[in-house]
Formats: C-alpha cells, sequence, structure tokens
C-alpha cells in the first residue's frame, strides 16, 4: 500500500455518505470520518506526486505527526478537549519523524517513498483506533480535527504549487440587505467540531446595506492598476502606502502583467509559467491593504464579519457566491466574547496583540474542501499576506 493511492474501493463509495457536506463533517460519526480520512489522504498523496521537495515532503510528514501525537500515541485521546496535552504518549511509528519535520535535521531529508510508507501506516493505525472508538464528542475529537488539518496541509501545497485558477463569472448585480440583527459566531453547547475561531458569541445590529454578489474580479481590479492605483498615496491608508512602497508593488503578488491581459504565475518556482486570467476571474494574491486601496478608489469599502456572513448564510438563492477566493473583511482578528482558549490540537491561535496588524479572511477559496466551506468559518492572517488564495468583495458607503 506505501506509495500509492490507499483505500481507493472504499472512497468510490463516497457518494453514499456526505463527504462534501460541511454541516455533516461538523457531526460526523466513525463511519463518515473513516471515509473523510480515506479521502483527505488520497488526496495528500496526489499533491505529493507533483511536488516532491523538500519542504512539501515536509508539509506532508505534519499530517503523519498529527495522527501520531494526538491519535495514535496519546493515551488521552478519548478525553478530546478535556485531555492533559502534555499527557503521556506511547512510542511512534518512526523515531526519525520530529528530526525530519526540521528544515535543518541532522538526518537530512526523508525520500519521498520513506514519506509515503509513513502515511499509508499512519492512517492504518488511526483508522484501526477510529473502529473501537465510542460515537461521541470527545472521543471523535481528535479524528475530526486531524481531517480539517490534512485537509489545511492539502491547502497549503496548493498554495506552495500556486495552483488554480478560480472560476470565471459573470458580472452580478450587487445584493442589498434590509437593517436586522445577526449573531457572530458559535453557542456554546453546540455539539460537534467548533473551530476555535469560530467559539463564542456576539450579536451585531447591521443597518441596511448593499454588497458586491460576488468578489471583485480582474477586469474590476485592472481599472484601479490603470488609473495608477498603485502610484496614488491618496487611496491608500498610512500603512498600507508604507508597505507599497517598501515592496515597490505595482501588481498583485505572483501577477506579471496587469495592462493589456492579466498574465499570473503558476506552478512552482522554478517551472513556473505564465497563464492568463479570465476578466471575470476572481482577482487573487491581494494583501488587504490592496483591497482598502480599491475599494477607496471606488468609493466602496470591506463588509464587515456580519454583513459579509449575514449574506454568505441568507442569500445564496439571490446570487451571493462565494468560496471562490478567501475575502478580507474590515476590522481586525479577534475572538467572540465567551470563547474558551483554544482546545488542544486546534489549528488556529489567536494573536497575541489586536492592533490592526492580523486581519480577517472569510469564506473559503477553490481549493478549500468543499467540507469545510462554511459561512462562519474564519481565518487570521496578517494584512500584508498575499500568498493565500485571497481576494475581497465590497459594500457601498
Amino acid at each position: 500500500m506505501a506509495g500509492s493511492l490507499v483505500g481507493a474501493a472504499a472512497v468510490s463509495t463516497q457518494a453514499l455518505l456526505p463527504l462534501d457536506d460541511p454541516l455533516a463533517i461538523r457531526q460526523a460519526g466513525r463511519d463518515l470520518l473513516s471515509l473523510a480520512l480515506l479521502d483527505a489522504r488520497n488526496h495528500l498523496l496526489t499533491r505529493l506526486a507533483q511536488d516532491e521537495s523538500a519542504p512539501a515532503l515536509r508539509l506532508a510528514l505534519r499530517a503523519a505527526w498529527y495522527q501520531e501525537h494526538w491519535i495514535n500515541c496519546h493515551v488521552q485521546r478519548g478525553r478530546g478537549e478535556a485531555c492533559d496535552p502534555a499527557g503521556v504518549r506511547l512510542a511512534g511509528l518512526e523515531l526519525a519523524l520530529a528530526d525530519w519535520l526540521l528544515p535543518q535535521g541532522a538526518l537530512g531529508p526523508p525520500s519521498p517513498e520513506a514519506v509515503r510508507e509513513l502515511l499509508s501506516n499512519t492512517l492504518e493505525v488511526t483508522l484501526e483506533l477510529l473502529a473501537g472508538t465510542p460515537e461521541d464528542d470527545a472521543a471523535l475529537h481528535f479524528y475530526r480535527q486531524s481531517l480539517l488539518h490534512e485537509d489545511r496541509l492539502c491547502e497549503t501545497l496548493d498554495e506552495r504549487r500556486r495552483a488554480g485558477p478560480p472560476p470565471a463569472r459573470a458580472q452580478r448585480d450587487a445584493l442589498w440587505l434590509p437593517s436586522q440583527r445577526w449573531h457572530l459566531g458559535t453557542a456554546p453547547g453546540t455539539t460537534g467540531l467548533v473551530p476555535a475561531h469560530e467559539r463564542g458569541q456576539l450579536e451585531a445590529v447591521l443597518p441596511e446595506f448593499e454588497i458586491d454578489a460576488q468578489p471583485v474580479n480582474w477586469s474590476q481590479f485592472v481599472e484601479f492598476a490603470d488609473d495608477a492605483g498603485y502610484d496614488c498615496a491618496d487611496w491608500w491608508s498610512p500603512a498600507g502606502w508604507a508597505w507599497v512602497q517598501a515592496v515597490n508593488r505595482r501588481a498583485p503578488a505572483h501577477v506579471e502583467q496587469l495592462r493589456g491581459a492579466v498574465l499570473v504565475q503558476r506552478g512552482l518556482q522554478d517551472g513556473a509559467g505564465l497563464q492568463r486570467a479570465a476578466p471575470g476571474q476572481a482577482a487573487m494574491h491581494l494583501s488587504r491593504h490592496e483591497a482598502q486601496a480599491w475599494c477607496a478608489w471606488a468609493g466602496r469599502r470591506l463588509p464587515t464579519e456580519a454583513e459579509w456572513e449575514l449574506a454568505a448564510s441568507t442569500c445564496s438563492s439571490r446570487g451571493f457566491v462565494w468560496g471562490d477566493v478567501f475575502e478580507w473583511v474590515a476590522g481586525s482578528a479577534r475572538g467572540w466574547p465567551g470563547a474558551q482558549p483554544p482546545a488542544p490540537g486546534a489549528l488556529d491561535v489567536l494573536p497575541a496583540s489586536d492592533d490592526g496588524a492580523v486581519g480577517v479572511l472569510r469564506g473559503g477559496s477553490f481549493a478549500t474542501r468543499a467540507r469545510w466551506r462554511h459561512p462562519k468559518a474564519r481565518r487570521f492572517a496578517p494584512v500584508t499576506s498575499d500568498h493565500l488564495f485571497c481576494g475581497f468583495r465590497s459594500c457601498a458607503l
């Protein structure tokens, strides 16, 4: 089984269970989790076949490490969030794993074959343990977290390869929403997997607002660049203008040409090629500074988290499209009131301070597995981040 896709026959039955349903996957029991973990591992192996560099191998190894650390070797795994993170652990399958994860490990990088073998063996142990696990949230906690972790690793590998692009879409009219109340976050006591950034609740009172039906596309963003948007300080915040000057930015990351046609780098650094981006594709690899500058130039603004989440949750039937790119929203990264500290094994960590340097991304991208495209999902990233598949949409002032 080492070096090849695992459990292909089992995964072929995925149509029988909702592998792509974000509500079902958060409540997943043993059967669904077993299929989903197989599916995630196959997804990871497919990406590893496209990139066997040392950094990609280390990223893939983190899937094996997570299952070893939190499931296969952790004697308190059945306690879930109540476990002792520093509790006793059994010996793992590969003593060299910790060294392999280090960029300058004493043993040197592992071979692709060794990585595939370890991925196969750790998954086999994980699935055996899962088969005897009680059907309750505590016992299943780390299996659900492992699935989220591995799907995130696949996203990171896609970002590293500059995969893409998102779909091209016909322009839709903006949507108007009446004033109303909306609850951000997730109520305490909600069962299933609740990622760290979604915990706690905040009630927002929203006045009426207009929001774009889809993210800003390349044809819209090119107008900003053609109008000397990168050369005029008037459109930029002080921090944004300082960033533009410091990095000599004249186009979004990985964009080689904006005028005439948008040419974007795709593929790995050494073998990257240029591809023409369709005008109707969501503009991406944008920092939040660039998103805010475009909004200032267009006489619009970024949506708040509450506005974005309300529209994503209630306006799909009206043409609100999301999930093509992660979307910057207004405001700094913060937890919701009442949120407890992140659970053991949590993937997301709250920023150390609320100084505006870390922003919020909502939704998901074309590289996000459908099972994690949940309207309450949040990501935190420095406002200068542009390596992600990130873009934005706007609201009327």
